[in-house]
């Protein structure tokens, strides 16, 4: 049954969920400083589309694969690292660039497509399923509930840390700051894809 309590508790725990450090939200901040808010806006409309999809499915019984192959999420979890790597590697040297126009923000449905291997946005999806999900309720009411909540948290949530990359943006001006800068955020998606990996 969807009571006060349960929609409390569960939007609790998707804002815990989605404000803490994790790949989606080093990705934003990086594409905020050196896109922009507003360019960096299709990324944020695609981490909920994609994870409210996750979410539905999983509700839906697709975690079952992950019990059934463990593996699975081991493989996951080396994609993973392997995209944040490989951002890592492209944020080096990109603010250099910016008035050349190279490279570009994140398109929403490659963000929503990057949920289905981050391991963060699956831990929160199985838990979601396995904890919050209101049994005595018809099955589509239920997913309804949890996909709608989930997107009414995770956007305004998520999008904290594309401002605060954003309001950074404006004060980075000198090259030697943006080096820093870039090697900062590059260190940052390295150890946010080590944290996962290891985990």
């Amino acid at each position: 049954m969807i009571t006060f309590a349960l929609f409390t508790a569960l939007a609790t725990f998707y804002f815990t969920m989605f404000i803490t450090p994790g790949p989606n939200n080093a990705m934003l901040t990086a594409s905020g400083m050196k896109f922009g808010f507003i360019k960096t806006l299709p990324h944020l409309i695609g981490i909920p589309l994609g994870h409210i999809l996750q979410i539905g499915l999983t509700c839906f019984g697709l975690a079952n694969l992950f019990l059934l192959y463990p593996q699975v999420q081991f493989y996951m979890k080396i994609l993973c690292f392997l995209y944040l790597l490989y951002l890592g590697w492209k944020m080096i040297g990109s603010f250099s660039m910016t008035q050349k126009e190279t490279g570009r923000p994140l398109r929403f449905y490659e963000a929503s497509l990057f949920q289905f291997i981050n391991p963060k946005a699956w831990s929160i999806a199985v838990t979601v399923a396995s904890g919050f999900f209101p049994t005595e309720e018809n099955i589509l009411v239920g997913v309804l509930f949890v996909t709608i909540t989930a997107a009414v948290i995770c956007f305004p949530t998520i999008s904290l840390w594309a401002l605060f990359g954003s309001g950074i943006r404006k004060f980075v001006n000198e090259v030697k700051t943006k080096k820093i800068i870039e090697y900062l955020l590059a260190l940052l998606l390295l150890l946010t894809g080590l944290f996962i990996l290891l985990k």
